[in-house]
């Protein structure tokens, strides 16, 4: 039964819980970790451990994606981001670093100055042959690639990023719906859209039942849950608890798989996870993979390393990111490689290292064996 608190006369919200409210709580079973399969099928694709990064320029330069492949996850690029806007992409992504830790606002939560940098190199016009090269790259080199495009652009680069290469499509915004409605335009209507490519499309950020189910009928392959770590909630005020809007989408991919009589559609967390254990915990709640974003940017193969901005930071007339400075002073032995950061080992207690280690970790102390199974743990409120 949801919970809903009387907020004043005649107002009553629904409670809501975040990663950080929740525990996981074992079974009386536990197993061996090396029994546990981390794979993560979606549509035609398989991978070998159930995370994606964050599509920002923060994380993504083609060595970058081609590496994310080869640790065995999933590497996403950001078509409107600095991709196809600047031929000397590594140079464009430092002047955003450069910028960002000659002054860093905490009251502001972010660097303006970075921000300002951001909107500036945006400002460039978008080159979709240099984009496009770009993602040939990234093909040729055998990753699986996948390609971001908000939804206000979705018709001009859908077709644009799937003849360079694009073999999975993300139609990724911090809200969303299944029909984007834009003054004197034209209304895009996922299911017509989704209908008429010849890749999965996955899209989000959603963070309730009724627009996850929506965006399931209009035929996509996966829906991301959350706004990844976007400043939504200070200038918004719209926020998505992750443990309960997790539940809620996962509800959603139930009943839909029930009314379909067999179609499964993926859940993908994108939100609050900034250690191993909370992405453990959105598994849980029944999550089959999860973005991760900022954990990423400490990685030696990182274009920002130690920096990390989301792709709505760039926006030219209202960011809803910052551009944050991650520091590294628990971390013996330096940076660490993305191969650490994702299959340790680790020398942090923390949980900022070795993602997928906590992942086989948690399953083998609870029992299972696979994350299907394990989206059944027992959870606990914690307060």
């Amino acid at each position: 039964m949801r919970d809903y608190v009387e907020i004043g006369m005649g107002r009553e919200a629904r409670r809501y819980y975040s990663l950080n409210d929740i525990a996981i709580v074992p079974s009386r079973r536990t197993r061996s970790s090396k029994d546990v399969d981390t794979t993560w099928h979606i549509d035609a694709y398989t991978f070998n451990i159930p995370f994606v990064s964050h599509p920002t320029d923060a994380l993504a330069t083609p060595e970058f994606v081609i590496e994310m492949d080869r640790q065995g996850g999933l590497g996403v690029i950001n078509a409107e981001g600095l991709w196809g806007r600047h031929a000397d992409l590594e140079g464009a992504i430092q002047q955003v670093v450069e910028a960002a830790r000659d002054e860093f606002d905490f009251v502001n939560e972010g660097n303006t100055q970075g921000i300002a940098k951001l909107q500036e190199l945006h400002a460039a016009p978008l080159d979709t042959e240099l984009l496009s090269e770009r993602i040939a790259q990234v093909r040729a080199s055998g990753a699986t690639v996948a390609v971001r495009v908000s939804p206000q652009n979705a018709r001009e680069l859908a077709p644009v990023v799937i003849k360079a290469g694009a073999e999975l499509l993300f139609i990724q915004g911090t809200i969303i719906s299944a029909e984007h409605v834009e003054a004197g335009g034209e209304p895009l209507n996922l299911k017509e859209f989704v209908g008429s490519l010849d890749v999965p499309v996955i899209a989000g950020g959603v963070g309730d039942y009724t627009t996850a189910l929506h965006l399931m009928r209009s035929g996509v392959a996966g829906v991301i849950v959350g706004s990844g770590q976007s400043t939504n909630d200070l200038a918004l005020g719209v926020s998505s608890y992750m443990a309960t809007a997790i539940a809620d989408v996962a509800a959603a991919r139930r009943d839909y798989l029930d009314e379909t009589e067999g179609r499964y559609v993926h859940v993908i967390a994108d939100g609050e996870v900034y250690r191993s254990g909370q992405a453990v915990k959105a598994f849980a709640c029944g999550a089959d993979a999860v973005m991760l974003g900022m954990p990423l940017c400490i990685a030696q193969e990182a274009p920002a390393p130690n920096t990390y901005w989301p792709s709505v930071a760039a926006h030219p007339r209202f960011p809803r990111g910052a551009v944050d400075e991650v520091f590294l002073e628990n971390f013996a032995g330096g940076q660490p490689t993305l191969e650490t950061v994702l299959h340790g080992p680790s020398a942090s207690a923390g949980g900022e290292l070795n993602f997928v280690g906590a992942l086989r970790r948690t399953l083998a102390k609870c029992g299972y064996t696979n994350l299907k199974s394990f989206q059944k743990v027992d959870l606990a409120v914690e307060r």
